[in-house]
């Protein structure tokens, strides 16, 4: 599995989103997480709002044991990025989790919380152990600038943004600036949350011819599309451990510049809109 750096530490480009697992058969999503570390996706992403902390718990019971292997990352809801209730919210998480740090916190979104507020807490836990560095995530380009302002250059582990092939409009503005900033990109709903790529149309047709190609499936072509910019990650959740194991192969795939240029074709960038895509 291909890593890059994440928060300081060296990242698989494929890790694991855990969006919706509550309404999943628990014992399957423990086991793809599981098979998901096997393989090498030891990147797990959750969140406080993920059935209000049904999936950090199920995400517990798969570390269980394994919590040294993974790079973990939650986050805090908006409703909960006051000062005081960031700190809360993150030690309710770590007790969910079963763990006494996250490698990694994030502000799920920008909403009413002023940003000062929201960093000092973090700020705050980084000084006590209970986070080893923190992000944000939605976050488009003047959230982006204000939260670099506040914080300082080195300090904004990432961010956490929509990414598929349908849904590109980050590559307009955001992933220059974070490219420009030394901020990593980690892109969740690769699949477009169910959404894959038509299969009669032709994205899929292209995706089909060179995943036949190089031996591989249409979806692991999807993946490395999306990680072929040197400071993109991408966490696609999988309830299912053979479908975690198909991911985790995007991670070692070569994809030629003829590749890159058809796939671009197939799924045209769409014009920049005034909004950051978000789910």
């Amino acid at each position: 599995m291909e890593t890059r750096t994440l928060a300081g530490r060296l990242v698989p480009v494929v890790g694991q989103g855990t969006w919706n697992m509550e309404g999943d058969d628990r014992a399957s999503c423990v086991a793809a997480l599981q098979a998901g570390i096997d393989a090498g996706m030891t990147h797990i992403d959750t969140a406080e709002l993920y059935g209000w902390g049904k999936v950090e718990e199920l995400v517990a019971d798969a570390l269980e044991g394994r919590r040294d292997q993974v790079f973990l990352a939650s986050k805090v809801h908006p409703k909960n990025a006051s000062r005081s209730k960031t700190v809360r919210a993150c030690e309710q998480s770590l007790q969910r989790l079963r763990t006494d740090h996250l490698d990694l916190y994030l502000i799920h979104w920008r909403q009413d919380h002023p940003l000062a507020e929201t960093f000092a807490a973090l700020e705050e836990l980084v000084q006590a152990g209970k986070i080893r560095a923190f992000g944000v995530s939605n976050f488009d380009v003047p959230d982006l600038r204000e939260s670099l302002k506040l914080v300082g250059p080195g300090k904004l582990a990432c961010n956490q943004v929509l990414y598929h092939l349908e849904q590109r409009g980050i590559e307009h503005a955001v992933i220059p600036w974070c490219r420009d900033n030394g901020v990593p990109i980690v892109g969740y709903s690769p699949f477009a949350v169910g959404r894959f790529v038509e299969a009669d149309g032709e994205g899929a047709q292209v995706l089909g011819e060179i995943a036949r190609a190089h031996g591989v499936t249409a979806r692991q072509v999807a993946l490395r599309f999306l990680l072929r910019d040197p400071i993109a990650f991408t966490i696609p959740k999988a309830s299912k451990a053979a479908h975690v194991r198909d991911n985790a192969a995007a991670g070692e795939l070569k994809l030629t510049e003829e590749d890159l240029r058809r796939i671009n074709a197939a799924f045209p960038l769409a014009r920049s809109t005034r909004n950051l895509p978000m789910l």
